[in-house]
């Protein structure tokens, strides 16, 4: 293992001196035999052991690989604080082609480096990694969730994903229009992969009035064959434009809300699954100056570290789904104290966040 004080200049530079600094422990991982090249990055441990995911993707460069891994492990404290499961934010990135590089000798070599921080990081799947992948890793690491059951795990958390922004919106809906309830609202969800499908489910269940879009057509394919109510947009930009629409669902690629989008967006409510929706700073201010309500993406989409978390202590889904239920509560909390502090919503679950940190530091 190579500690990070043997890193070249940048890196170091990066991880004391960037916006994205303050990380207790950053590791660099190579193991030559499996081509295994990987950063971990602890962000905060004081709410417990760090717990993130593992992103395997091809990285134009490991300065590139380290930045992301620190500004991943840094969003995962935020995440798993607002969740309130007891776990501190941390993330790991393997250097490469999933397509190409992943093999069962790289991902276990790459399991003896997460073992070998005893249980201050633990790891599951990110974009690039699956459960099959969390089974090799659990190999020669017990601080690895998100396997299958077939192997002790809880397999998918799409569908907690999709509960926990099911009650998001429903927060969203009490705060704007004084009642949680979502029929006859009409919601735009962009992306209806894993978790849109389940979302689909619930605002169907409930009344509410859908629009979908997606780039990949069998998807689109899927829902309308099984509700064909459901109305189809042909790409994002219709979406968001579509008369008459409350709530808009980003569920696919980050960066969602942007310079182009938000001017363009005919909902009052932004409520989604997908990750780092906001695509830079001083989003969140246009979104309030229009009048939009946005649900902070890392609080409403919790559900699927809820059930990685709760795999550690043995998956039990009604315990799940009712911790999930709770995110309801906290988006109203976040919401009133953005009220009272005179700050957007996600500035607002911010602090909420770094007060819970600073607290369990204070201990």
């Amino acid at each position: 293992m190579t500690d990070v004080t043997g890193a070249p200049a940048e890196v170091l530079h990066t991880l004391f001196h960037s916006d994205q600094g303050g990380h207790e422990q950053v590791v660099l991982c190579q193991d030559r035999a499996s081509g295994l090249k990987a950063v971990i990055a602890i962000h905060n441990s004081a709410l417990g052991p760090a717990l993130g995911g593992t992103r395997f993707y091809p990285y134009a460069s490991e300065q590139e690989a380290v930045a992301d891994a620190l500004n991943l492990s840094r969003g995962m404290s935020y995440k798993n604080a607002m969740a309130g499961i007891g776990h501190g934010g941390g993330k790991a990135v393997i250097i490469g082609d999933p397509d190409y590089l992943k093999s069962d000798e790289l991902l276990r070599a790459y399991g003896r480096f997460v073992a070998s921080l005893g249980g201050r990081y633990i790891t599951a799947c990110d974009v690039g990694t699956y459960v099959a992948d969390m089974d090799v890793v659990a190999r020669e690491c017990q601080w690895t969730t998100g396997r299958s059951p077939e192997n002790g795990g809880a397999g998918d958390s799409s569908v907690l994903t999709a509960f926990g922004v099911y009650q998001g919106m429903r927060a969203s809906a009490q705060h704007l229009w004084d009642s949680p309830a979502l029929r006859g609202r009409k919601v735009g969800i962009a992306g209806v992969g894993k978790v849109g499908r389940h979302l689909v489910g619930h605002l169907l269940e409930e009344g509410a009035e859908v629009v979908i879009t997606d780039v990949r057509a069998e998807s689109v394919r899927q829902i309308t064959e099984q509700h064909p109510e459901v109305r189809v947009a042909a790409h994002t930009s219709e979406l968001i434009r579509t008369e008459g629409l409350d709530i808009y669902a980003p569920c696919a690629l980050g960066g969602a809300l942007n310079d182009e989008s938000v001017p363009a967006l005919t909902a009052s409510v932004v409520c989604g699954a997908a990750n780092n929706q906001l695509a830079h700073p001083g989003v969140e201010k246009d979104l309030a100056d229009r009048g939009i309500l946005y649900a902070p993406d890392y609080v409403v989409n919790a559900g699927g570290v809820i059930q990685v978390a709760d795999e550690l202590h043995g998956f039990d889904f009604e315990r799940c789904k009712a911790k999930a239920s709770e995110i309801y509560d906290t988006t109203l909390t976040i919401f009133a104290r953005a009220n009272d502090d005179g700050i957007p919503p996600a500035a607002a679950a911010d602090r909420i966040a770094e007060g819970l940190m600073a607290q369990a530091r204070r201990a």
